[in-house]
């Protein structure tokens, strides 16, 4: 009998998929940037909500938006 419990961080199944998702992309970089406190709140509380990461949110969202300027 399985339970579908596996070990390990969920997150880092999230991670896997977010990046071969980005498959033609070989190379990543690093991205920073400031947000007022409240909007980090408000966006972390979000991202839990839906259970997905906050940088595989803005992934979603950059990539959303490259397609619309294509």
């Amino acid at each position: 009998m399985t339970l579908g419990l596996a070990a390990g961080r969920p997150s880092e199944n999230r991670k896997k998929q977010a990046m071969a998702s980005m498959a033609n992309d070989t190379k990543t970089v690093r991205v920073n940037f400031d947000l007022a406190e409240m909007q980090f709140t408000q966006f972390k509380m979000m991202a839990a909500q839906s259970k997905r990461t906050m940088a595989d949110i803005l992934r979603e969202l950059v990539a959303k938006e490259l397609m619309k300027s294509q």
